[in-house]
């Protein structure tokens, strides 16, 4: 007996009595209302080094271990005092005390929290923390599994680049017994891109200016999320200048403006424009590049025919390959010019319409073409090597870069050149007279033959019809045989002057090679042409002179002939 209880007075007595049966109902109530494997909330009364003492309102307090309380950077979060929530796992062990867990109780709650939100179709909020078979592992307080197929709208092959972010989920599959918790994210988004579609339909329309995030790059274009609809904005509306991928002006995940070009609500296409949203660059083109001016511009592009040169963003002109040099042949822009060099050029034409901008480098300097008149004047004799030969002439050099075309027709005045290789390789020094110079096409004739007098102006004197000359027979032909009569210079003996008899093949009365007295007939020094008989010198030759003649060597002596001749002689006698 308590020495309270010793000393008390019936009255006393009966007090305390009550006050035991008070104590003792709440203790039979408590432990009635602490079951086991549930929730009760519990005030820490230690924080000892490997426990932490707990008061749940039983006869006996609880330890829980101190690595409950534990972060993984090793803080400790409780203290002396703390209100907590602890599962009672056993109302007395072997020692009398209370097995609580405050980490059971929470994943307790959080599988009632997650189990009430799939109820209600609410989403749960979780971090991506590694990559499982066939998708990814979501903490959401447990561990929740997140098929690929669910990650976004579309599969995608990288899912590593997932983890570590945060994302919003709905849940697919709840199985609290077996602690199966299946997310999804792609149904969000679904659902969130649904939304957005009713929003930019009501705005999407051919003019509009929208807000858009770059979703893929192709090498064709890019495709615009604008909402719930993606567009497909062309390489060629992306900019007015020149761009060869892409990638040069957007990068996935980009906010861009964008204008609507086209729209089909029946397929719900749409193509978009970025540059349309700032004015075309050629217009008013002509008012800033005059004919006739000088520019600054960049290479942007080299072609077998020359270079393309930005003047400013949307603006190309191009620089023929004749433009670039007044005296250089360039094989190849590349010779002389770099994608990426400044040049400085004069506007030679200007097309807004077909959006063309034709360009001169050479025009910067003089052109050396407009002097070479007042230094070679028709006439000039002038001395070079040969540069180049051809089936058409040859090529001499003048000054650096310009060069003086002698035609085969300008080689000799009487020689018959069939190629200028007969007379002429490169490298010789020759003289030659300037014939004429074409300033606008860049041309400069020169003659060789022109040096020396044209014999055909005196042939007219020195073989006047009715002349006697000797011709070898250089070639025979259908109507007839041509026979050189000096160096160079060839006549035509028709085939009807080349017997007295008549003939039906030249072979019949004369071989090449043969030498021959023939009379002129006539000279035509504008046609070039000299006419010859070998019948006239005959039937004009004194008595005696067909036999001279046979004796020369005539290939061809008619019976006819010798027995006129052998009667001349016997009426002579």
């Amino acid at each position: 007996m308590t020495p309270r209880m010793a000393h008390a007075t019936p009255q006393d007595s009966g007090d305390l009595f009550a006050e035991f049966e008070t104590l003792l109902e709440e203790y039979e109530s408590n432990r009635s209302a602490i079951k086991e494997n549930e929730i009760t909330v519990g005030r820490v009364l230690s924080v000892m080094k490997d426990y932490v003492l707990v008061d749940i309102g039983y006869k006996s307090e609880g330890l829980i271990d101190i690595r409950e309380f534990t972060t993984e950077q090793g803080d400790l979060e409780v203290a002396e005092g703390d209100q907590i929530d602890v599962l009672v796992e056993s109302r007395e062990d072997e020692n009398g005390l209370i097995v609580l867990s405050k980490e059971k109780a929470d994943k307790l709650k959080i599988w009632e929290d997650l189990s009430q939100r799939n109820e209600n179709d609410d989403l749960v909020e979780g971090t991506i923390v590694s990559r499982v078979k066939g998708g990814l592992q979501v903490d959401i307080g447990v561990r929740a599994f997140l098929p690929g197929s669910q990650v976004e709208l579309r599969p995608t092959r990288n899912l590593d680049k997932f983890i570590g972010q945060a994302f919003k989920f709905k849940i697919i599959k709840f199985n609290k017994r077996r602690g199966n918790i299946v997310l999804s994210r792609r149904a969000l988004l679904e659902e969130e891109r649904e939304g957005l579609k009713r929003e930019t339909l009501k705005k999407l329309k051919e003019g509009a200016i929208l807000d858009g995030i770059v979703k893929n790059i192709t090498e064709y274009g890019a495709f615009v999320d604008l909402g719930g609809i993606d567009g497909l904005l062309h390489i060629t509306d992306m900019s007015w200048g020149r761009i060869n991928h892409p990638s040069e002006m957007f990068e996935v995940g980009q906010e861009i403006k964008v204008m609507v070009l086209k729209f089909n609500p029946e397929n719900e296409r749409v193509s978009l424009g970025h540059k349309q949203i700032t004015p075309d660059p050629w217009e008013g083109a002509e008012m800033r590049y005059p004919v006739s001016s000088r520019v600054t511009g960049r290479v942007v592009s080299l072609i077998d025919y020359g270079a393309f040169v930005e003047l400013e963003e949307g603006i190309e002109g191009l620089i023929h390959i004749s433009e670039m040099s007044w005296t250089k042949r360039i094989k190849h822009p590349n010779k002389i010019l770099s994608v990426g060099d400044d040049v400085e050029c004069v506007v030679l034409n200007i097309d807004p319409q077909g959006k063309k901008i034709s360009l001169g480098m050479k025009q910067i300097e003089p052109n050396p073409w407009t002097l070479l008149e007042e230094k070679y004047p028709i006439g000039t004799v002038i001395t070079g090597k040969v540069r180049n030969i051809t089936d058409f002439g040859i090529f001499v050099g003048i000054e650096e870069g310009i060069d003086g075309l002698v035609h085969i027709s300008d080689l000799s005045w009487t020689q018959k050149v069939r190629h200028p290789s007969e007379l002429y390789k490169k490298g010789d020094e020759v003289q030659a007279v300037v014939l004429n110079i074409d300033v606008d096409n860049e041309r400069f004739s020169l003659g060789i033959k022109q040096l020396m007098p044209d014999p055909w102006e005196t042939l007219p004197s020195r073989y006047p019809p009715g002349k006697i000359v000797e011709a070898k027979i250089t070639k025979l032909t259908d109507f007839g045989a041509f026979a050189e009569i000096e160096n160079g210079v060839e006549g035509l003996i028709h085939i009807s002057e080349i017997s007295i008899e008549r003939v039906d093949d030249p072979s019949q009365a004369v071989n090449v090679g043969d030498i021959r007295k023939t009379e002129v007939i006539s000279v035509d020094p504008k046609e070039r042409k000299i006419a010859l008989s070998i019948k006239s010198f005959i039937q004009r030759s004194e008595r005696g002179s067909l036999r001279q003649y046979a004796d020369e060597g005539s290939a061809s002596v008619q019976l006819g002939d010798l027995f006129k001749d052998k009667l001349g002689d016997l009426m002579g006698d």
